[in-house]
C-alpha cells in the first residue's frame, strides 16, 4: 500500500511511523486513518519488527485531532475510523511509543494517550477541546485518559478545556520524559530500542494484561489465543491430544503429569 499521508521508515527492529500532514496541523482525516491502521498491522506481522514510535512531521504538531466531514447519513463507511487505530495501538502485542513533538490536541492528546508510552519535546502543548467545538470522545479518550491522570485530572481537561505545558504534563503523568525538540526522535528511538531487548512474549504478556483491563472479551480473548493458547500448542499435552485425535486412539492422559 503506497502512502500519501504518513511515512514508514525502518532503523533495525524498530519502526517509525509519521502522520505527514504538518500543513494541516497533522489533523487525521479518513485516508490518513486507514494508512496508520494499515502501517500498524504490517508492523504486528513483522517478524523483524519489535517496537514502534508514532510521531508527528515538522516541530509545531504532533497531531491536532481529526477532520470530521458533515454527517448526513447514519453511513457508517463515512464515519472516521480512527477507533481503529487507537484499538490498534492498544491491543498490538508489541510496545508503541509515542514522540510528542508540538502541540496535541483533541484526537492527537487521545493518540499518545493510548500509546504504551510518550516523550514529549519542551515545547509540546496537550489538550482536550471538545466541548468547545461540539465533539468528544467518550472512549479511550476518557477512560485511558482517566487510568493516566486520574478521574478529577481527566474532567478537568474535558470539561475547562485548559492548554498544559511539557512540564505540566509531566507532572501529571500524562508524558514519561521531556526532552528537548532536538532529542525527541533520537530519545524516543532510543527507548523503544532499549524495550526490543526486553522478552517479546513477557511483554506481549504485560501489554496484553494492561489491555484487557478495559477491553472486555476481545482483551481476555486476545490473552487467551495470543500468548496462553500459543505457550499451550507446544506443550506435550497438546501434542498428544492433537495425535491421539488424528489417529483415533484415546489420549495417554499419564503424559500430562509428567
Amino acid at each position: 500500500m503506497g502512502y500519501e499521508d504518513i511515512v514508514t521508515t525502518e532503523d533495525g527492529a524498530v519502526l517509525t511511523i509519521t502522520i505527514n500532514r504538518p500543513e494541516a496541523g497533522n489533523k487525521f482525516r479518513h485516508k490518513t486513518c486507514l494508512e496508520l491502521f494499515d502501517a500498524l498491522q504490517k508492523f504486528r506481522l513483522a517478524p523483524t519488527l519489535r517496537a514502534a514510535v508514532l510521531t508527528g512531521a515538522g516541530d509545531k504538531f504532533f497531531c491536532i485531532g481529526g477532520e470530521h466531514d458533515p454527517v448526513t447519513s447514519l453511513d457508517q463507511s463515512q464515519v472516521l475510523p480512527i477507533v481503529d487505530v487507537y484499538q490498534a495501538i492498544d491491543t498490538i502485542s508489541k510496545p508503541i511509543i509515542a514522540a510528542v513533538n508540538g502541540f496535541a490536541v483533541g484526537g492527537g492528546n487521545v493518540l499518545h494517550t493510548v500509546c504504551d508510552l510518550t516523550i514529549a519535546s519542551d515545547n509540546a502543548v496537550f489538550r482536550q477541546v471538545g466541548p468547545m467545538v461540539g465533539s468528544f470522545d467518550a472512549g479511550y479518550g476518557s477512560w485511558y485518559l482517566e487510568d493516566t491522570i486520574g478521574r478529577k485530572r481527566a474532567k478537568e481537561m474535558w470539561y475547562l478545556n485548559r492548554k498544559y505545558s511539557a512540564a505540566h504534563a509531566l507532572e501529571m503523568g500524562l508524558v514519561n520524559e521531556v526532552v528537548t525538540s532536538d532529542e525527541l526522535l533520537r530519545k524516543a528511538q532510543a527507548v523503544a530500542e532499549e524495550i526490543t531487548t526486553r522478552s517479546p512474549l513477557a511483554l506481549a504478556g504485560m501489554k496484553g494484561a494492561f489491555s484487557a483491563r478495559h477491553n472486555g472479551v476481545s482483551g481476555q480473548a486476545r490473552m487467551a489465543h495470543d500468548q496462553q493458547l500459543s505457550l499451550y500448542l507446544q506443550t506435550r499435552e497438546a501434542h498428544e491430544v492433537s495425535a491421539s485425535f488424528g489417529e483415533r486412539r484415546t489420549p495417554d492422559a499419564e503424559r500430562f503429569w509428567s
